[in-house]
């Protein structure tokens, strides 16, 4: 049988291990799709190429895998920028598959490659003679944390493939982490307040950042892509930056020492530099040299892995008779303390629930006691989006998902799907606002087909609540930014979904009455939201824009 090159293509990455493929098919990558699909790939088909390449970055942020998504050429291709440049900016592995047209004549040309670089992905392309080595070396780019386009030219995937064995694809080269090592120890050892503060370069290191840091007395948070990594333990401060609680916004900006790890430090996690003291040491550990320093100045940069880095650290420590482990940052009054105000839902507050709209932090309370804790939440960006990030415990770093790089709304569905596929263990849970819901809501049928048994809860304001908070203080009209009540439940149900209304804490009763039955159609919570006053971390958000 003869073997094309579009063939070779899908079947080279079906040999090197790619077992999901999500994306829009048309002529112009039909063929390949159907290769991946032959070789034992399950394809994932979206309503729109933005939900496909943001289902493909969630899937690869709770997998070991690089999301792989595939495109037509040209709009197919143009439809993913802003997921695409979501995943650039997170350093998601991701590779994207699409058609291309080479005429400037054809209907469906554009500069893709250009297209590429704009967002921050890598561009690359297939030839004739070495199309299997061509699309080994773009999975192996992606797999370092790259998010990578491999154009597909139409006449290129046409031609006939004479090679006979598919190469593999070899792993990518870590950096050891050998330099600056004795000096990094040598500042834990130093340090009487530091502050582990882990992002997701830090994602599956939890043992080895735990025992460092018990070693050395140090206290434990995350970045918000990280929120659920030190869950459980008794000195986890949860997320840093403008999700911190008031007490580890405290500590956090207490501490003699900050390290991150694979953490960038940037101005949502730091909250614009204000959680980092004048005269506090700071430390950045990344596989990433060009990552090291990017946001701010560091005191010391360590490139390596990070839990190797970790490991080897402790591993310093031992011939320095650090027999002992460390007080640091630790005292029994700190562990009171942590227990009892340690969560944002300990923290009181007035409710603004009223005239049949209730508050979300009520509202996200009810859904933390309500749902399952073997839960993985995936969050769209908005006014309402630190409701969830906040009042809702996740389980491990798996049970996190934050797409939130780009800031764009209308992503958080897509992401949902993604996560959950990659999680199938795990009650999906997405958290949208009202404008991200509609602007993704071709996504919904695509819940429905896979029958996800979703919980999809939507904080509905009537309005892009950001700018009305961010503009209305001001007295700036608001017309162009609030809109008519839309019944989303009854739309949600035009898709087949199960749905519910929420007004008060009392109607979050139908959650609890579809968690007991076959969960057989995914849920549509429409919460009628209190939006009289902005949120406080979007307040500190826009200082950065």
């Amino acid at each position: 049988m003869t073997v094309n090159v579009a063939q070779a293509v899908g079947a080279t990455l079906a040999g090197l291990g790619v077992r999901t493929v999500f994306g829009v098919v048309g002529s112009g990558n039909f063929h390949v799709t159907n290769a991946l699909v032959a070789g034992g790939a399950r394809f994932v088909a979206a309503r729109h190429e933005a939900g496909a390449v943001t289902m493909a970055d969630a899937y690869a942020r709770m997998s070991s895998e690089a999301g792989v998504v595939t495109v037509h050429q040209g709009p197919g291709l143009t439809n993913t920028l802003t997921g695409l440049a979501e995943a650039a900016k997170s350093r998601t592995p991701l590779l994207l598959l699409a058609g291309e047209a080479t005429s400037p004549r054809s209907n469906f040309y554009v500069d893709q490659d250009a297209l590429a670089a704009a967002v921050g992905a890598v561009p690359a392309r297939i030839s004739v003679g070495r199309a299997a080595e061509d699309t080994a070396e773009a999975y192996r780019v992606a797999m370092t944390g790259r998010a990578v386009l491999l154009n597909l030219p139409l006449e290129v995937q046409a031609a006939g493939y004479a090679g006979t064995e598919l190469p593999e694809a070899t792993p990518p080269e870590l950096a050891e982490g050998v330099e600056g090592l004795e000096e990094f120890a040598d500042v834990l050892l130093g340090a009487r307040r530091p502050v582990f503060v882990a992002g997701r370069g830090g994602r599956g290191a939890r043992a080895e950042l735990v025992a460092l840091a018990d070693r050395v007395g140090a206290l434990l948070a995350t970045s918000a892509v990280a929120k659920g990594l030190f869950r459980g333990s008794t000195w986890d401060l949860d997320v840093s930056g403008g999700f911190a609680t008031p007490l580890a916004a405290e500590l956090i900006g207490d501490a003699d020492v900050i390290v991150g790890w694979g953490c960038a430090l940037n101005m949502w996690t730091m909250r614009h530099g204000t959680l980092i003291g004048p005269e506090t040491t700071v430390v950045q550990v990344d596989h990433d040299q060009d990552a090291i320093g990017a946001h701010r100045p560091v005191s010391l940069g360590v490139v390596g892995d990070v839990a190797e880095t970790a490991r080897r650290v402790l591993d310093l420590l031992d011939p320095r008779h650090v027999t002992t482990f460390r007080m640091g940052y630790r005292s029994p009054g700190l562990a009171e303390r942590l227990a009892r105000e340690g969560r944002w839902r300990d923290v009181p507050y007035e409710d603004w629930g009223s005239g049949g709209r209730i508050d979300p932090r009520t509202l996200s309370i009810g859904l933390d006691d309500l749902l399952p804790d073997n839960r993985i939440i995936a969050t769209d960006s908005g006014n309402f989006m630190g409701y969830p990030a906040m009042f809702m415990d996740v389980p491990d770093e798996c049970g996190f998902v934050f797409t939130q790089a780009f800031q764009s709304i209308g992503l958080g569905l897509a992401t949902a799907v993604g996560a959950a596929l990659a999680r199938p263990d795990r009650l999906p849970v997405a958290a949208l606002g009202d404008g991200g819901a509609l602007m993704g809501i071709a996504e919904l049928e695509t819940v429905v087909r896979l029958g996800l048994p979703m919980v999809i809860v939507v904080y509905d304001d009537e309005a892009y609540g950001a700018e009305v908070h961010h503009f209305g203080p001001d007295g700036f009209p608001l017309g162009t930014v609030t809109f008519p009540p839309a019944d989303l439940a009854a739309i949600a149900r035009g898709f087949g979904c199960d749905a519910l209304t929420v007004r008060d804490k009392e109607d979050l009763s139908g959650v609890a009455e579809w968690l007991k039955g076959p969960r057989d159609r995914p849920l549509l919570v429409h919460a009628k939201v209190a939006a009289e006053r902005g949120s406080w971390w979007l307040e500190e958000a826009f200082r950065g824009h």
